[in-house]
């Protein structure tokens, strides 16, 4: 390994990404790349950074087929990109909030590389993870997602419950509630969770569950939990995509 640096905090200041490789075999420098299916600038919708202008970068594949999945796109769809033009390309938009997505961004070994990039290019770095990878390798300056999949889903056994423990005072859990069932599910699993360790967001599935009724069971039980709703769904409509 070796560093490339580069001017990606502007003229005036420099720093070293980690962001080459060399191949000793083949006498070469390469730089390492990740299957891109779209960058794009928008509102966030989810999580408590809901409603801030967000840089979005969507990697292809999942290991997972939700039920209610949005992004089936970005399963197979793509482009090669070296990590270095990814930071740059974000860095020139100006917006200082980026959110690696998918897909499930954990499937290509390279992210953990970009995630830090991003990071030291000094700005605010949020991870999207269906919670099925296990989140260890995040560099801890990353506010890491993580989903937990309820039954509705059709993978909540797919669940890295190991995840739990390896969440801090940064990171979020998100639980995709479409049912009785799922929310009692999600609140079973928030029963295992120490409070304040990390934020919940219980999110109603768009158009499956009305969001004054999962609001409903909250304010029932009590629950310490962020009602979240896709922001984007509602600005833009469910089947726009880039936003």
């Amino acid at each position: 390994m070796i560093l490339r640096c580069g001017p990606v905090l502007g003229p005036a200041s420099q720093k070293c990404l980690p962001l080459l490789f060399i191949s000793k075999k083949r006498g070469y420098i390469g730089q390492m790349a990740l299957k891109v299916n779209e960058i794009f600038h928008s509102i966030q919708g989810e999580s408590s950074w809901a409603g801030l202008p967000c840089l979005f970068v969507r990697l292809t594949g999942c290991n997972l087929r939700c039920a209610y999945c949005d992004t089936g796109y970005a399963y197979e769809q793509g482009s090669l990109m070296e990590i270095f033009d990814i930071i740059e390309r974000v860095r020139r938009t100006g917006c200082h909030l980026v959110e690696v997505t998918g897909g499930e961004p954990l499937l290509q070994a390279e992210t953990p590389q970009l995630l830090s990039g991003l990071i030291e290019a000094g700005l605010t770095v949020l991870l999207e993870t269906n919670g099925s990878l296990d989140i260890g390798p995040v560099d801890p300056r990353c506010a890491r997602i993580v989903d937990v999949k309820c039954p509705s889903s059709g993978m909540s056994h797919k669940n890295d419950l190991g995840n739990l423990q390896r969440l801090g005072k940064r990171d979020e859990l998100k639980f995709v509630i479409g049912t009785r069932k799922d929310y009692e599910f999600a609140r079973a699993i928030l029963g295992t969770i120490p409070e304040g360790k990390c934020k919940i967001n219980f999110s109603p599935i768009f158009n499956a569950i009305e969001a004054r009724l999962l609001a409903r069971w909250i304010l029932e039980d009590r629950l310490p939990v962020r009602l979240n709703l896709q922001l984007h769904k509602f600005i833009w409509g469910p089947e726009a995509k880039g936003v």
